[in-house]
């Protein structure tokens, strides 16, 4: 469904690019129409530049000569959005922008209820390569006015009614989470993709091979360090790099000294040779042996990654939860 809305968001704004033209001094004009939204909105300084501009008039479909009457709300992923800058405003940002637009613009636009995450599905992962957004409906009412005798009044009543937009939101993306319990604290996951197998590996896993394993770090889509037991970690040797890739989670199997990194995979890949060489360098200063873990939904997910599995680590299977998959070395389920 997704792909399909995006093969025919590009095939809408190819065409709009054909029937609008190139008009410089309209785009320019749109874009700081868009400026003087978001400064009305509210938004701090670093979040009034061009960047936002054009993702706020992308979200809202509005070409250069499109009024803005006319917004709409499509769904649409960051890729779409950095099209449409292109198609409909000859502004090309590089690839790796891709990641700036979502960290430092989506988020602030999530965090203000200006967009909403998945309206479509959810409990879809924040990571996932189908995440799409989509101005808030209120929000949309409310910019459609923008440039009218209407837009200061109904301004005015929006931002007057935008906390309780955001706490709205704010519940539902709570009730959505998956809650856990980690050392007797209850802490909450993202929906959906990896932390569902997330919380397979906590309670089914852990539960049979690690009888007495503490858990240290638990990862999470949108939010890196969910649970972080610093002072374990340092207790061990391990003093964590913010900028290293952490393993999704990491437990010490206390009465035999294992310090145990697991990896679930629902869409990056298991603990190939390139991602074990990581790991060791990044639990280099151990002083517990190191087990490498990969674990999968069920065999079906796993069977496409076989070929890249490390040799001298573990896959867990949740489907499968009371076995092991042992690749090779001269011991079962340890540190080498």
């Amino acid at each position: 469904m997704i792909e399909d809305l995006v093969r025919e968001d590009y095939s809408c704004m190819a065409d709009e690019e054909k029937n609008s033209g190139d008009d410089p001094v309209a785009a320019k004009r749109k874009i700081d129409e868009a400026l003087e939204v978001l400064t009305a909105l509210g938004f701090p300084r670093p979040q009034i530049n061009e960047r936002s501009a054009l993702t706020l008039l992308a979200l809202l479909d509005l070409g250069p000569t499109t009024p803005w009457s006319d917004a709409q709300q499509p769904l649409r992923g960051v890729t779409p959005v950095m099209k449409f800058m292109e198609t409909r405003y000859g502004k090309k940002y590089a690839p790796n922008t891709r990641e700036t637009v979502r960290r430092q613009t989506m988020h602030q636009f999530l965090a203000t209820g200006l967009v909403v995450l998945n309206p479509d599905e959810p409990s879809r992962p924040i990571n996932s390569g189908k995440t799409v957004y989509q101005v808030e409906a209120s929000a949309l009412k409310l910019l459609r006015t923008y440039g009218t005798a209407a837009w200061p009044q109904n301004l005015k009543a929006y931002l007057a009614s935008i906390e309780t937009l955001k706490k709205r939101y704010a519940q539902a993306r709570e009730m959505a989470r998956i809650p856990i319990t980690v050392q007797g604290k209850v802490i909450t996951l993202s929906p959906g993709g990896q932390n569902v197998l997330v919380e397979k590996i906590l309670d089914e896993f852990a539960s049979r091979f690690l009888h007495d394993g503490v858990p240290l770090y638990i990862g999470d889509t949108d939010a890196k360090f969910a649970y972080f037991n610093e002072a374990g970690l340092t207790a061990l040797g391990v003093t964590v790099d913010p900028h290293g890739k952490m393993p999704d989670i990491i437990i010490h199997h206390v009465k035999k000294n294992w310090l145990v990194l697991i990896e679930a995979v629902t869409s990056h890949g298991p603990i190939n040779p390139k991602r074990q060489a990581e790991l060791k360098a990044l639990f280099a200063g151990s002083r517990a042996g190191i087990v490498y873990v990969t674990a999968f939904l069920s065999r079906q997910a796993m069977a496409q990654y076989l070929p890249e599995i490390s040799w001298e680590t573990e896959v867990w299977v949740a489907d499968a939860p009371d076995h092991l998959i042992h690749f090779n070395g001269e011991r079962f389920l340890g540190p080498y």
